[in-house]
């Protein structure tokens, strides 16, 4: 999506009830549980808690994804790249955002322009990652890398609790 179709598109809010929190409540405690199990707890039927989950993605509310650990599967080095922009920040972000490396991306107010989440091989393709790649975005004055030594918490249910 290019920067300018990103900059009109300002979504507003959406108003859940207390059904469609209870509905992501239980899909964030289980992404697999049944539409059936969770009609019992909501209240409702099968039919409706598909079309509300299906109307939950479609307005862009919530996605259904499987989360994996980056260190079962080849990315043992995961790092938080703190980014100073000169120039477009969001230009420079959209090519950072390109990257395949680069799971989060925030544009942010404070000591840094931009902090991209990056996964890694190992330490040669951090450095590669940050060296040749990032550090040679137009713009990117400088940066700097917090390498996660050990993940204690990650959570996914926002606005539900």
């Amino acid at each position: 999506m290019s920067t300018v179709a990103r900059r009109a598109i300002r979504p507003t809010p959406a108003r859940l009830d207390e059904v469609s929190k209870a509905i992501i409540d239980q899909l964030q405690q289980d992404g697999r549980r049944s539409y059936a199990a969770i009609g019992k707890v909501v209240g409702l039927s099968e039919a409706a808690v598909r079309q509300r989950v299906q109307r939950l993605v479609d307005t862009g509310v919530m996605q259904i994804v499987a989360v994996t650990d980056p260190l079962q599967v080849g990315f043992p080095r995961a790092a938080m790249i703190g980014i100073h922009i000169d120039g477009d920040v969001e230009a420079a972000a959209d090519e950072l955002e390109s990257m395949p490396e680069v799971d989060y991306l925030v544009i942010c107010a404070g000591g840094f322009d931009v902090m991209a989440e990056v996964v890694a091989e190992d330490d040669d393709h951090l450095l590669e990652i940050v060296n040749r790649r990032i550090r040679a975005v137009p713009g990117v004055r400088n940066t700097e890398t917090f390498v996660y030594l050990k993940l204690r918490k990650q959570i996914y249910s926002w606005g539900t609790r």
